[in-house]
This record gives structure tokens, sequence and C-alpha cells, in this order.
């Protein structure tokens, strides 16, 4: 890629825990003796007990001095406390940079937002692949020296367009797929297979406008705020767990087409923060919930 990206961390350096488990007593003190006994400092750590649910989420930035600590060591260190207290968690190095595949149908100014921000390095991350069901934005990829994949969907295609959309996935290693303005729905089977790793951009504060010309009835409408929502997707289209949401106010004095510059502006900041968040380990997904830590 064109230009400079943020240095990463050396390998087994620095590190994030999460983790959730029922909540009670004694939690933060074992995972922090565990820390302690590997050498670890703890720059940062955020937590949230949820009285709601009962269950307590934690994430940690764990930071090594002297030699390097292997993740698996730091993870084998942990195991009997993640057991002693029913933890759902993760360790993650931060050495190891997420790769997002990258998916678009025709409106280009998501998909633009991150490719600046992944080039420039204020978004941590490589982009391995674009993908797309038309072939608007090849150039734009070529140009930052990323594959790009052209797969055709119609109703009668869908299954094998899937099939390679998978395909992809394992080929490029991605952790995470962004649909930055991805005007397909993905089947329900997709959805369940890579859950948690799929985000979308909604075009509106949900619940929203549905349908064409969403702009053109929010204007038709009056309304006085428009958004944008960054979300996990599931089955339930755009009814996944919310991760952020921006929106502005507007008048009458506004145009369908001045809203719609307003809501791609906030589509894009959305979008970039939700993925940052996430590729950062802030992001504790709890059904339909989501816990997101500063």
């Amino acid at each position: 890629m064109h230009g400079e990206t943020t240095p990463t961390p050396e390998a087994g350096r620095e590190f994030v825990l999460t983790v959730s488990c029922p909540d009670r007593r004694g939690i933060v003190h074992a995972v922090t003796g565990v820390a302690l006994e590997q050498g670890l400092t703890i720059a940062d750590a955020q937590q949230f007990g949820d009285p709601s649910s009962g269950e307590f989420h934690l994430r940690m930035h764990l930071v090594r001095e002297g030699t390097p600590l292997e993740v698996e060591a730091l993870r084998a260190a942990l195991e009997p406390v993640a057991t002693e207290f029913a933890m759902q968690w993760a360790v993650h190095d931060l050495s190891v940079r997420h790769r997002l595949l990258v998916m678009v149908s025709q409106q280009g100014h998501c998909l633009n937002d991150l490719l600046f921000r992944a080039e420039t390095g204020s978004l941590n991350v490589e982009i391995p692949a674009i993908v797309s069901n038309h072939e608007d934005f090849r150039g734009l990829a070529q140009w930052h020296e990323i594959p790009f994949h052209h797969v055709p969907v119609t109703a009668a295609t869908k299954p094998a367009a899937e099939a390679e959309l998978r395909r992809l996935v394992e080929e490029h290693r991605a952790d995470t797929i962004v649909l930055a303005r991805y005007m397909q729905i993905l089947s329900a089977d997709l959805c369940a297979d890579f859950a948690g790793r799929v985000i979308n951009i909604h075009h509106s504060l949900l619940p929203s406008f549905k349908g064409a010309k969403p702009y053109t009835q929010a204007h038709d409408r009056g309304v006085k705020v428009i958004g944008a929502t960054a979300h996990y997707v599931t089955a339930d289209l755009d009814e996944g767990p919310i991760i952020e949401q921006d929106f502005r106010r507007v008048d009458h004095r506004m145009s369908p087409g001045e809203l719609a510059r307003v809501g791609q502006e906030l589509e894009a900041m959305a979008l970039a923060r939700a993925v940052r968040w996430h590729v950062e380990h802030r992001v504790i997904l709890r059904g339909r919930r989501t816990i997101v830590f500063d």
C-alpha cells in the first residue's frame, strides 16, 4: 500500500484480555494476580457489572517489559482462573494486525474512508481484499494495490456467490467482514457461521425508513434528525446488535441531496468508529446487546 502505517508492537509485548462471566467477588483480584505473575503491567482496565444480567465484563490492556511473552503462555496461565470463574474470555496479542475483508456495491464513501484510515495508520488494520457485486471500484482497489474480486449476485447465483465469499475469507485469512454499503442481504447460514464477525453500516438511525430513497422519505416526512447505525449482522436484517450510532440535526431548508451528503458523512464516521472498537477488542457481544468500552 502507499504511504506509511502506524508501527505495531513487537510480538509478546502488548495484549488485550476480554472477560465475561457471572459477577462475583474476586474476579479482578484473580486476573491481576496472573498478570503480576507473568510480569505484565496493566496499562488500562475497564470493567462493568451489569445488574440486568448478573454478568461482569472486563477489558484489560497488558504490557510486558523485559523478554517477550508468548501469547499461548499467557493463555495457559489464565486458564485455571477462567475455569474457576466460568469465564468467556479471549487474549489477543496486539502485534497481530486485524484483517478486514471489505464489501461494497456502488456507493464508495465508506470504502474510501476505511482505505484512507488504513493507509495512514489511523486504523491499525490490513485490508487484504475488496469484494463487490459491481465493477465500480476496481480502479480504486488497484490504486491502493488491494486485490479486487467481482462477485455478481442474483437470486439464482446467490448460493454460489456466498460460497465464493467463504472461499475468499479463508484465502485472505480475514478476521472480519465489513459491509461498507454492500447492498445485498446475507443468508441466515452465513450470518450464523460468521456471528460477531460481520459489521454493517445502516443509512439511518434504527428503526429507519426502509426501502428505496431513504433520504427522500426522510425529507418528505420533515425529519429533524438523521443518522447512521453500525451493527453486527444477523439473520434479522437490520436488527443486529448495535455498536455505534451518529446523528445530526437537520431542518426544512435541506434538500434530499443535502440530507444524503450529511448522511454519508455520518455513515463513514459511525462505521469507522465501530470498526476501530471492534479491532481493538473493545466490544463485548452479549445476545442482542453490546458492551463497548472506551
